[in-house]
């Protein structure tokens, strides 16, 4: 691939990618359309940016002017972005799941000009608040179907097909080339909204150089990827997704599938036999109690057999680590292997061989687990103001439980608190007219506060112990980090979620989200009647069940980091609800709040 260090903005890189993977007969990206998949190549998704990008500066949008994206993942998506760039304008990309008023405040604060969004419903959103924000000029929707007699409407597929016919090819090519020849480095190139899980939602302001620096050092961290085929799930939106899913994996020269929605993974799993998959933590823990349910089914020698095959795995993983495998070892591996293994990986698709995992911590056991049936986990680490990428592990240097190492470029400390600080040619330019906040988070040197807390490993990589936030300090003086307590408790196949409450208070308690699924075929068996939810989960011999379960994780613990009392709750926790982001992390907060008083009960 090109030297990513002298290009000057993600359009250049584009078309340089597009350009040389024309050459090769594979596709770009693959998207379901009624139905089945279909492909699109590099050269036609070069040609139909090239005619959206002509349409956009027909349309009066210029260098610099912000544009909103609301949509869920979709192939319109990334040829919305990638086209809005190419003209040096900014997009602003929001989660479809936004009120109507969040998303108002957020066009407001960035002054957009035109906002792109993906249906009816989307666009009834932005229809609300338009006449009341001055600078909102355009708005363009993705899908064909739409009933809008707005003259400010306009169908993106119309706005590619007059792009196209307006200039010839030769006249589109020389327009774009001039006008991402006007962009360098340190223009922006994307203004990505947090997702206001601790408070007020700022914009992080990432330039093409951000960006840039993050995908070259992404793909030095992980290594060739050009032959692999990804299926990605996590919303384009955030940060994580759109750089290692979306433009790490597509400017190595992968094929890209997009998933029709989080629901439909494991279909696409078994569609598409994905080699690679970005994901998050909560993915892989799922697809691990499923494997181990499945064989709680089976017959006791099958138990048996599967339970002597993961345990040699484990053992080759470990001993491959310390770089200790004798030849007994390797052989009891690989007739593991061909009995068991290959067929745990033939549910996923049968080629998939690495996982990279960010977004959250990965409970240690989760990534062992896979590893130990051939697949490799990579966990990474950052935030959407480092681009988001601070580091990652290596193939070579894969220390499960950690982050891995800061990537080349990037440099880490930690403060005397333990908090990690990162700094590099991928830290952002600063929040959107914050200044304050900007300071807050940067200081002068050019450190980024991530609020983090962190050990250093005697392998040199990162380990993450809590949020600085998150650290509980009992009524009785002693620092207690939750996370890895909920990672722990969550090992149990009856429960899906754990949050812990404790901070300021004499004791620890939690809220329990059960694995219905799991609690209800306990019920079967012990012949426990019930009429809904809320009785099942009251019923003593189901709290009994979740009780001896806490104890039996919770056994080496401290005890004043052992939970005393807990609450089952009857509904899961959804991002509908509002308890969970669009990336799957728990608003702590927002579940505080909504069960309040069955907290206080816990502390009667």
């Amino acid at each position: 691939m090109h030297n990513i260090i002298n290009m000057q903005s993600i359009p250049e890189l584009l078309t340089a990618r597009c350009k040389l993977s024309s050459q090769i007969d594979k596709p770009a990206f693959r998207y379901k359309s009624k139905g089945s998949w279909t492909e699109l190549s590099h050269a036609e998704l070069l040609r139909k940016v090239s005619c959206l990008a002509i349409s956009l500066l027909e349309l009066g949008i210029r260098k610099g002017d912000r544009i909103g994206i609301v949509s869920e993942n979709r192939i319109e998506w990334i040829i919305s972005s990638l086209s809005i760039n190419m003209i040096g304008a900014i997009d602003v990309p929001l989660f479809p799941i936004l009120t109507s008023k969040q998303e108002e405040e957020i066009f407001r604060d960035c002054e957009a000009t035109a906002v792109i969004v993906s249906n009816n419903f989307q666009l009834g959103k932005v229809l609300e608040f338009k006449d009341h924000l001055h600078s909102l000029r355009q708005l363009i929707i993705m899908s064909d179907e739409y009933d809008s007699k707005n003259v400010f409407v306009h169908n993106l597929s119309d706005l590619i097909e007059r792009g196209c016919q307006m200039r010839s090819e030769q006249e589109r090519e020389q327009i774009i080339k001039e006008q991402y020849s006007k962009i360098n480095r340190d223009d922006l190139l994307t203004l990505i909204y947090t997702s206001g899980t601790t408070g007020n939602p700022k914009g992080v302001m990432l330039s093409h150089g951000n960006l840039l620096s993050n995908i070259e050092a992404a793909i030095i961290a992980i290594g060739d990827l050009s032959q692999e085929e990804s299926l990605m799930y996590l919303p384009l939106c955030h940060s994580y997704e759109r750089l290692a899913g979306f433009y790490t994996v597509f400017f190595s020269g992968a094929i890209i599938s997009l998933a029709e929605s989080i629901e439909s993974v494991p279909a696409n799993i078994q569609e598409i036999k994905p080699t690679l998959i970005t994901t998050v933590p909560k993915l892989l823990e799922t697809i691990k109690k499923k494997v181990l349910i499945n064989m709680d089914k089976e017959s006791n020698l099958t138990k048996k057999i599967f339970k002597w095959a993961v345990n040699t795995g484990t053992k080759y993983i470990r001993a491959r680590t310390k770089h200790t495998i004798n030849p007994i070892l390797s052989a009891q591996y690989k007739l593991a292997d061909k009995v068991v293994l290959s067929k745990v990986r033939a549910k996923l698709g049968g080629r998939l061989r690495l996982f990279v995992s960010g977004g959250a911590p990965m409970p240690v056991d989760v990534g062992e687990f896979f590893e130990a049936i051939g697949v490799t986990v990579l966990q990474g680490y950052g935030l959407t103001e480092a681009s988001p990428v601070i580091s990652i592990n290596s193939r070579n240097n894969n220390e499960l439980g950690t982050v891995g190492q800061p990537v080349f470029n990037v440099e880490v400390k930690l403060t005397s608190e333990g908090e990690i600080l990162a700094k590099g040619p991928n830290i952002m330019k600063g929040y959107w007219n914050d200044k304050q906040a900007t300071n807050n988070a940067i200081d002068n040197d050019g450190w980024l506060y991530t609020g983090d807390i962190g050990i250093i490993t005697d392998k040199g990589n990162i380990l993450i112990t809590d949020r600085k936030k998150n650290i509980f300090v009992s009524s009785g003086g002693k620092n207690i980090a939750p996370q890895p307590i909920e990672n722990l408790i969550s090992q149990s196949r009856y429960i899906d979620n754990c949050i812990l409450i404790g901070d300021n208070r004499e004791y620890i308690t939690a809220l329990i989200n059960p694995n219905f699924e799991q609690i209800k075929a306990v019920a079967e068996n012990f012949s426990i009647s019930y009429e809904s939810i809320s009785e099942l989960i009251n019923n003593p011999k189901i709290i009994k069940l979740i009780k001896d379960e806490i104890d039996y994780y919770q056994k080496d613990l401290s005890k004043f980091e052992r939970i005393r009392k807990f609450q089952l709750l009857s509904e899961p926790f959804s991002v509908d609800g509002g308890e969970l982001s669009p990336k799957m992390s728990i608003k702590r907060h927002v579940v505080e709040r909504k069960y309040n008083e069955l907290i206080e009960m816990m502390y009667k």
